[in-house]
């Protein structure tokens, strides 16, 4: 049942409306609901609050603040519904953004917490960017929480917000710190309002590349994104999102392609084969490996198939097998010691002409794979017209990582590290699962 009092009262419109979906919130809504009224941004604004059936204090808190934020000339638009069951993230946002008024929507999660100059630095970004998502950098509370994939929200670089679009940890900009004008987000579309267990943010920024949008970050640090248990990301099964992600694959890249290698003939490179269409899997010519027990067979056999008789997949030493390729290997990830394994699905067409960059590890930048090699082994040089990253073939192998276009392999420190080194547009796309 809708609560009364959900409509919104008379008033002009804001510049940028606050987009709040609340669902038992109140042990982080006094520190969120703070962070609201610190806001240095000097247009006018409004939150518009839209409450998921919460069965703890979130309302009461809610009432405390909206005099306080009204009294700084904060209007506060209160919305919700008292239904048995809570109708999920992508129904509440879709309701907190149609009760709003402003011309930009700034995303917030009800347990995290903005910087006080987030609304006017995204703001600023937006107006002259009216078709792309702006993100913004983020700390993590804890602190040492998924370490790994904050650097990856904080470090890519802007081309990378579209080129590393499959990864395995979804939208290159993180939900929470999303920011759009209006009429861009009613061009896209609504949230998927499936419920519990829809990754409405991953669909919905598929449907804004579709259409052409941008993605653009803020560099500095605007959001404390928390880490926890009861986040509603943890209610989204990752064999959903390897669904989603694999389609999209399809859909944006492998179309380009009249065939294609998978670099990987073991457990991550077969559950791709096997997630592909039928059309998708007759453009794999190959599948290539540096293990020589998983050659030996010759070749992949696809039992459940349909077809007869049944695909025989050839599996290839990697110096025989030739590109575009789809790279699988595993790379570690963790939170509080304990570790889990993401498979990382690279995309990886090397260009026709030499990259711009000297092909060397002493040149390589900071905070990079390569970097790290920079006092040993300077002097070997990369050879043109291939894209060469360590950190991208860190788990290949647990000591040594063999670089199909060298003849000596190059030792490896981590196997988890990303970098703008090896990413260049309409070369590399990445898709991942876990």
């Amino acid at each position: 049942m809708q609560r009364p009092g959900s409509s919104r009262a008379p008033g002009p419109p804001a510049f940028v409306s606050i987009i709040l979906p609340v669902h038992n919130a109140e042990e982080w809504l006094d520190e969120c609901l703070k962070s609201v009224l610190q806001q240095d941004f000097e247009g006018s604004m409004e939150l518009s609050v839209f409450d998921d059936a919460s069965k703890d204090k979130s309302m009461s808190i809610i009432g405390r603040w909206k005099e306080k934020l009204e009294g700084a000339g904060i209007p506060v638009v209160i919305g919700g519904h008292d239904s048995p069951s809570p109708r999920g993230v992508g129904y509440s946002k879709n309701q907190a953004v149609a009760q709003s008024s402003g011309s930009y929507l700034c995303f917030l999660d009800s347990d995290d917490v903005m910087m006080p100059q987030r609304v006017r630095l995204q703001h600023q970004a937006a107006q002259g960017h009216p078709t792309s998502i702006i993100g913004c950098q983020v700390r993590r509370d804890p602190p040492d929480s998924t370490a790994r994939y904050t650097r990856w929200i904080n470090q890519l670089a802007p081309d990378q917000l579209l080129t590393q679009v499959f990864t395995s940890h979804g939208p290159t900009v993180v939900m929470p710190t999303w920011f759009c004008a209006r009429a861009w987000f009613y061009h896209v579309g609504l949230f998927d309002e499936g419920g519990q267990g829809v990754p409405e943010d991953l669909l919905f920024f598929y449907e804004h590349l579709r259409k052409g949008g941008g993605v653009m970050r803020v560099d500095q640090s605007l959001l404390l994104y928390r880490y926890h248990p009861r986040a509603a990301t943890h209610s989204v099964l990752q064999t959903t999102i390897w669904t989603h992600r694999v389609r999209f694959l399809e859909e944006q890249a492998l179309p380009q392609w009249a065939t294609f290698t998978i670099w990987n003939a073991g457990k991550q490179g077969r559950r791709l084969y096997r997630s592909l269409t039928a059309a998708s899997r007759h453009k794999v010519v190959a599948f290539c490996d540096v293990d020589e027990n998983k050659m030996k067979k010759g070749f992949y056999c696809h039992e459940d198939a349909q077809e007869r008789p049944k695909p025989r997949v050839p599996i290839l030493h990697f110096r025989a097998a030739r590109p575009p390729f789809v790279i699988c290997v595993k790379l570690r990830f963790g939170f509080s010691g304990t570790c889990w394994v993401a498979a990382q699905i690279r995309v990886w067409h090397w260009p026709q002409s030499p990259p711009s960059w000297p092909h060397s590890p002493a040149s390589a930048p900071d905070g990079c794979g390569l970097s790290r090699e920079k006092g040993r082994a300077s002097s070997q040089q990369y050879p043109p017209g291939g894209l060469v990253c360590t950190c991208e073939h860190a788990a290949l192998s647990s000591k040594w990582a063999p670089d199909p276009l060298r003849s000596q392999p190059v030792s490896v420190r981590t196997s988890a590290d990303f970098c703008s080194f090896c990413c260049f547009p309409g070369h590399s796309l990445v898709l991942g699962c876990s």
